[in-house]
């Protein structure tokens, strides 16, 4: 203790410099919107890089798990494919399921949330490999959320575990569709409102998404509802549903593009 006091009293003068350096950082910054982009920008990049190390430590001791996942992917398209007809050589996972409508672009996520009321999620990838805000994201498993905000070579996922997160979804054996939200309770399960109550809703039923926004194609799994009630007026069912997703532990995912999302905003826009 004597020795870090006798240091501060030998280096007073240079300890006094550099504070006076970082303050009149600090009021440059704030006060110039060009610095303070620069600013933000740059400790994006630092985090985004940190993030990305840190996530590359935690893959070196996950590839156990990581591989069993991956391999029971490859068995269900490998179903996919021996059901469709479709060539064993393609590399487009959208030929299997989907029609050209969508893209599809891997990635992983370095940095998850899930214990907080907005929980958002960052994948290391970014406008440099041409992804968007709005674009789904989506597992193996089912759907994760959708792209928040973007720099270069990262960007924000807005988890489906986010109180302000609203999804067009529906049941798997009828075309009535509500809006999947989450009550910020658990990590397991969300909640799908709207569902009119002539619908024919049943334990153990499967909920997808609608395809009635230009983000996600219909039919992506989200999970099983576990259980339901009919809201206050007694029109409404809201359906508790339980994830097909493990949200604690995510790591590869797909992103989706809509190619002609642009065409269907003009067209909603000039209505």
């Amino acid at each position: 203790m004597q020795q870090i006091i006798n240091f501060i009293i030998r280096n007073k003068n240079f300890l006094l410099f550099l504070l006076l350096f970082c303050v009149s950082v600090l009021f440059t910054i704030q006060s110039h919107s060009y610095h303070k982009s620069k600013f933000i920008n740059s400790a994006n990049f630092l985090t985004g890089g940190v993030y990305n190390s840190v996530n590359n430590i935690s893959d070196y001791f996950n590839l156990k798990a990581q591989n069993q996942l991956l391999a029971e992917e490859n068995k269900r398209l490998r179903v996919l494919i021996s059901n469709s007809g479709i060539n064993a050589d393609t590399t487009y996972i959208d030929s299997l399921t989907y029609n050209k409508s969508y893209r599809f672009y891997t990635s992983n996520i370095i940095k998850n949330s899930y214990s907080l009321n907005n929980n958002v999620l960052t994948i290391n990838k970014g406008t440099n490999d041409s992804v968007k805000q709005d674009f789904g994201v989506i597992s193996s498993k089912g759907l994760i959320g959708i792209i928040d905000k973007t720099s270069n070579n990262y960007a924000t996922v807005l988890s489906i575990l986010n109180t302000t997160s609203r999804i067009s979804a529906q049941l798997k054996k009828t075309n009535h569709f509500g809006t999947l939200t989450w009550d910020g309770d658990s990590p397991e399960f969300t909640q799908l409102i709207d569902i009119p109550k002539i619908a024919p809703v049943k334990i153990g039923d499967t909920i997808i998404t609608s395809g009635r926004s230009s983000i996600f194609p219909k039919g992506i799994p989200i999970g099983i509802i576990e259980g339901f009630k009919l809201d206050q007026a007694e029109n409404y069912y809201e359906i508790n549903v339980k994830l097909f997703n493990d949200m604690t532990n995510i790591e590869h995912v797909y992103i989706i593009e809509n190619v002609n999302t642009e065409e269907i905003n003009n067209l909603l826009i000039t209505n």
